[in-house]
């Protein structure tokens, strides 16, 4: 058993050393990530919250100085104020706010896409033939247009009745950005799925699983699903930093939070206006605080790629 363990830890030593060596912009991603996760993690430290909505997750910001005058950053305030507010707090828990958006869409993305796909790879006929023409109505849809008119449209709040039980659900604004993107997020996922598991399911072991009389249930995810999960992984890891610029558009356009909360998509509509003048720091950081998620993420996309390369373990 120890033996075994070292043999692997050795295995995945090499395998990261030859990524860095081959992909070393993958190191640089892997820093920053990291970093936006410690800033992440230690946001109450960093930046003892004041008061959170008690609808949604949005943290919101306090009020700096009692005047809408800009101030560019000094000791008290590092980041400069805007309309009063503390910037440097808006960006902490504006890091907190990307990670909890980005990735909280994107598991429900993978988790449609993974049971569409998941069915429609494992099923013939008929049944396959309605969930990709179901999935390519998703395809046609204007991405953006969409999300903007259901942040619109959609009712903050739902009352449901199911007979005896009644009860109202609640949404915030930046609750329906994240199931907007969630929505037309998952046809990629599906698509991949699908044809991954049609490739896996012509292997002899999942004709020998079903040999020995293992149920169709047990076939797809025992058998087949840990052996086409991995493209799916990586494409996942790669749209984490699109996702957030997404909501950050959606924001930038003037259909997110608004002001006051700390939401670096939301702080940027607002900062904008001070490009053109002595202030326009005030938008450079927040935009360099989403610029850095975003890239950070691809790097790390691409080398979770590059890790989960199937024909690496040959040429190690």
């Amino acid at each position: 058993m120890l033996d075994e363990l070292k043999s692997s830890l050795r295995m995945n030593l090499r395998i990261y050393a030859k990524l860095f060596k081959d992909q070393p912009l993958s190191f640089v991603g892997a820093v920053v990530i990291l970093s936006l996760i410690a800033i992440a993690l230690f946001a109450p430290i960093l930046a003892p919250p004041i008061s959170k909505d008690p609808y949604s997750m949005l943290y919101v910001f306090p009020v700096g100085v009692w005047t809408p005058a800009p101030t560019l950053p000094n000791a008290t305030y590092p980041f400069g104020t805007m309309n009063g507010y503390d910037l440097y707090y808006g960006c902490i828990w504006g890091v907190r706010m990307a990670f909890q958006m980005s990735i909280l869409t994107t598991l429900i993305a993978v988790l449609i896409g993974l049971s569409i796909g998941s069915i429609a790879g494992y099923s013939e006929g008929l049944v396959d033939e309605v969930l990709m023409r179901f999935t390519d109505a998703f395809f046609a849809i204007p991405g953006l247009a969409y999300v903007l008119l259901v942040v619109t449209a959609m009712p903050l709040s739902w009352e449901i009745n199911l007979g005896l039980i009644s009860f109202n659900v609640t949404l915030s604004t930046i609750d329906k950005i994240i199931l907007a993107l969630a929505i037309i997020g998952w046809p990629p996922y599906a698509r991949l799925v699908r044809g991954e598991i049609k490739k896996v399911k012509q292997q002899d072991f999942v004709e020998a699983a079903k040999a020995i009389g293992c149920s169709r249930l047990r076939v797809l995810t025992r058998h087949i699903l840990p052996n086409s999960i991995n493209p799916l992984l990586s494409l996942a890891f790669l749209n984490v930093g699109g996702v957030i610029l997404a909501a950050s558009t959606v924001s930038f356009l003037g259909f997110g939070p608004g002001l006051g909360y700390a939401e670096l998509g939301s702080i940027i509509a607002h900062t904008r206006i001070y490009l053109t003048t002595q202030f326009a720091l005030l938008t450079f950081i927040p935009a360099a605080f989403l610029s850095a998620f975003v890239l950070g993420w691809s790097l790390l996309g691409d080398a979770l790629v590059y890790v989960m390369d199937p024909t690496l373990g040959r040429r190690l």
